[in-house]
């Protein structure tokens, strides 16, 4: 019971406070998630799908509006990505979601260490489900990124405190354990692109040469690659090219890959890491 401040007759009001939302509650979250994992609960009070597309109904103006990005900072167990899915099914639309979640572990018993890996598989069922149901012919996919630190190693020495052990260690600016695709995530960071862009990774000559939104970005970052693989990539015009220092046996390799742009793909950006 809530007591409520005086009446204009100078009574107390007494009464139950009403929610302004009729439903769906709770429960229904549980049974949805409980539905989807075969009957059982993997998770402690998950939020149903229809509220949080009634919460994302607010950003809608009209019947034409299906783009948008829709984020999630606290995400759990993924119900907003399953609500996008479910309003993209329903009008065709395009619309996008970001979740982001510590990982945390998961306090509810079950197969998923963590809160992460239960959404990752929850959008899974849940695109899964929905395909199933409506044939909606939408794009179901999604990406998982893990924030991490820096790709490139800190120089915290000056020229006076560098022995030869340090230099040994400084022989590449790139951390040991990173590999090309971290690398192509950082570039593409850097360069503005959406993570969202469609990639590919292509085999030529024995290296992998990354492509991003066609030819809006070429990425390789294997060691000594050969003139005849740079050749390849400068024939597919590429606004940017990216390499990492030791793609180049030596200092004559390098200049000799900026000739060969200016000569094939004279408009191409050339970074090097």
């Amino acid at each position: 019971m809530k007591q409520y401040l005086k009446d204009e007759n100078g009574n107390m009001r007494k009464g139950k406070p009403v929610s302004i939302l009729n439903g769906p509650f709770n429960q229904e979250g549980t049974k949805e998630i409980k539905e989807l994992f075969d009957g059982v609960d993997p998770f402690g009070f998950p939020k149903p799908s229809k509220l949080i597309e009634y919460f994302f109904s607010f950003s809608i103006n009209n019947s034409d509006d299906k783009e948008g990005i829709y984020l999630d900072f606290f995400s759990g167990s993924g119900t907003s990505a399953h609500a996008v899915m479910n309003l993209n099914a329903k009008d065709g639309g395009n619309r996008k979601f970001i979740l982001v979640q510590l990982p945390e572990l998961n306090k509810t018993e079950s197969q998923f260490a963590n809160i992460c890996e239960l959404g990752k598989e929850r959008i899974r069922r849940a695109a899964k489900k929905i395909k199933e149901n409506t044939g909606a012919d939408i794009d179901y996919g999604f990406r998982v990124y893990r924030v991490d630190s820096s790709n490139m190693k800190d120089v915290y020495y000056t020229p006076d405190k560098l022995g030869q052990m340090n230099l040994d260690d400084m022989a590449s600016n790139i951390k040991e354990d990173r590999t090309g695709e971290d690398l192509l995530i950082q570039v593409m960071l850097e360069c503005g692109l959406e993570l969202s862009l469609p990639m590919e990774s292509r085999d030529i000559e024995g290296k992998t040469v990354h492509y991003v939104a066609g030819n809006s970005l070429i990425a390789c970052f294997d060691d000594e690659v050969s003139e005849s693989v740079i050749k390849k990539i400068a024939e597919d015009q590429p606004l940017r090219v990216v390499f990492r220092d030791s793609s180049f046996r030596d200092d004559s390799a390098r200049i000799n890959v900026e000739e060969l742009f200016k000569l094939l793909s004279p408009s191409t950006e050339i970074q090097v890491l």
